[in-house]
């Protein structure tokens, strides 16, 4: 029999008390359609004792219609000497009209003579006071048990007794936290464990990845017999981060054959992920498990070679079946089974020994001699390779372009980029102001392009890097700019090298769009189904 696990999602909560995420309730609510989609059991959706935004998300999550999630409000136990009835925290979560709430208490004895500052019986009353009010209301309540496992080393029966009056209360979950992420996965194991023999109630795993361990005690809390698991998207939370949602969930299920989400959600995982990565704006490690661009990614010949031959010789799993894909990366340790493969991944009959290939080989082996690096830029790789096979229509060329930069005393500096292309054999001509010079020229070529392909509007400028290749030359050297652009369902890297750094920028951009209208004539572009665009990356 196959066993389920329930997700329990607080990206939208724990989530944004990440350095650096910051969610407006559109945010939030776009984000809480993608996490439905994918299928996870509760939305946490904010504490609305806390923040205006937080209540105003709660008004109007209704409007969504969610399938599957049940969206949860966060709030903490009532205050010590006061009746739950008249805890403002505990009747704001009645007001904002969900169906389930999780609440936190304390666990651990330290944490209720320092931090609550109470006794440890209050502590327990406060609880089981919070607990039964709640469902005197008609909710689902989760009790979230914060420093559990800290209290568990510290004080056991305690811990047990604090989860026990939760129980007592009819406390629907018991989560176990691990909220200072310092516990280990044998610890967390035996803990659980000894936890399940002493209440009868569901639990719940909350970890944190202080020690890069949340994902793995998540797994060792669920095979010790939790059926709850509370997570982020990427990871995102405070300090090092909360168990991250989007390894947890293909590991329990395509490693640990638990039931959790369907295949076909599963194989949105790599979009939802990159698409709440957009929305908060911020990027993606290219090696994250499962979901990175890099995570089946290949550079070695000898590896590209046996994954020729089957991809299982050097991938745990198919990359499908979380709806990312294979990549093969061409550098100066890649053998020529890299070309072949990606020749072959556009559909082109890649003989080593004619002289198109030989001249393509040659050309990229003197690009590479120039600083380019084509393993962080397949869009630039493809476009090569199909411009050799002469399947790359000219979608646009450039006549000129002009950048001005000025600045006025007590005035920020202003960017202007003039650029004028050849479009179909139109010459258009644009000028646009930026957020320094290259942001310009981004949108002036924009404009240049958008009556001919309108849905250029959908991708955008995710990340730009410069390298200096050579530092002895100090102002005069050679650079490198890798671009990487976003279109919510795919990205693509391009890149450009220059000793002006104006101009390998243009070269990274202009591929960009290449890439991105690759295969596309306008007219088909016209019919494309219009995305939300976001606003380019400041650079």
């Amino acid at each position: 029999m196959v066993s389920t696990v329930k997700i329990f999602d607080t990206t939208l909560r724990d989530g944004t008390q990440g350095e650096g995420v910051s969610l407006s309730v559109e945010d939030k609510l776009k984000i809480a359609q993608k996490l439905d989609s994918l299928g996870v059991s509760y939305i946490e959706g904010g504490w609305p004792g806390s923040n205006n935004k937080d209540i105003e998300f709660f008004l109007r999550v209704g409007e969504l219609n969610l399938k599957h999630a049940k969206v949860t409000a966060f709030g903490s136990t009532r205050r010590k000497g006061t009746l739950a009835e008249d805890d403002p925290n505990l009747n704001r979560l009645l007001e904002v009209g969900v169906k389930a709430a999780a609440i936190f208490g304390k666990s651990w004895d330290f944490q209720v003579h320092t931090a609550i500052q109470t006794t440890l019986e209050e502590n327990l009353a406060m609880i089981y006071d919070s607990v039964r009010f709640l469902k005197s209301r008609g909710l689902e309540v989760i009790y979230d048990a914060e420093h559990f496992f800290d209290g568990y080393k510290s004080n056991p029966e305690y811990a047990i007794a604090t989860i026990r009056k939760a129980e007592e209360a009819g406390a629907d979950w018991i989560a176990l936290c691990d909220t200072n992420g310092g516990t280990l996965p044998h610890e967390v194991s035996a803990i659980v464990t000894d936890v399940r023999t002493r209440v009868s109630c569901p639990i719940g795993i909350h970890a944190h990845n202080d020690c890069e361990l949340g994902v793995a005690n998540s797994l060792a809390a669920v095979m010790a017999g939790a059926t709850q698991v509370q997570g982020t998207i990427n990871g995102y939370g405070e300090r090092c981060g909360n168990a991250n949602l989007v390894s947890i969930i293909p590991n329990l299920q395509l490693k640990l054959n638990y039931d959790v989400i369907s295949e076909e959600q599963l194989a949105s995982l790599t979009s939802v992920a990159r698409y709440v990565s957009e929305i908060a704006n911020m990027h993606m490690p290219i090696n994250q498990p499962y979901v990175g661009t890099a995570a089946f990614a290949h550079k070695g010949g000898i590896h590209v070679s046996a994954i020729l031959r089957d991809s299982s010789t050097y991938e745990h799993i198919k990359p499908e079946l979380v709806g990312n894909k294979q990549r093969v990366l061409v550098s100066e340790l890649a053998g020529q089974s890299n070309l072949v493969f990606k020749a072959q991944e556009l559909g082109l009959d890649f003989d080593t020994g004619n002289a198109q290939t030989k001249a393509l080989i040659e050309q990229i082996k003197s690009m590479e001699h120039q600083g380019y690096q084509f393993e962080g830029a397949d869009a630039t790789l493809e476009l090569l390779i199909r411009n050799a096979y002469g399947q790359l229509e000219e979608i646009f060329t450039l006549e000129s372009f002009k950048i001005i930069v000025g600045k006025t005393v007590n005035q920020p500096v202003v960017s202007e980029a003039i650029v004028k292309v050849r479009v179909h054999g139109e010459s258009v001509y644009n000028a646009a102001e930026g957020n320094g010079p290259v942001n310009a020229l981004d949108n002036a070529l924009r404009k240049c392009l958008e009556r001919h392909y309108p849905a250029i509007q959908n991708m955008h400028l995710a990340d730009y890097k410069v390298r200096v290749l050579d530092d002895k030359d100090t102002t005069a050297a050679k650079v490198r700019v890798l671009v990487e652009s976003s279109d919510f369902q795919s990205s693509w890297s391009t890149v450009g090298v220059s000793e002006n750094i104006i101009e390998a920028s243009w070269e990274a951009l202009a591929d960009s769009i290449r890439y991105a209208l690759l295969n596309q004539t306008p007219a088909e572009i016209r019919t494309l189904e219009q995305r939300e665009p976001l606003g380019i990356v400041n650079h």
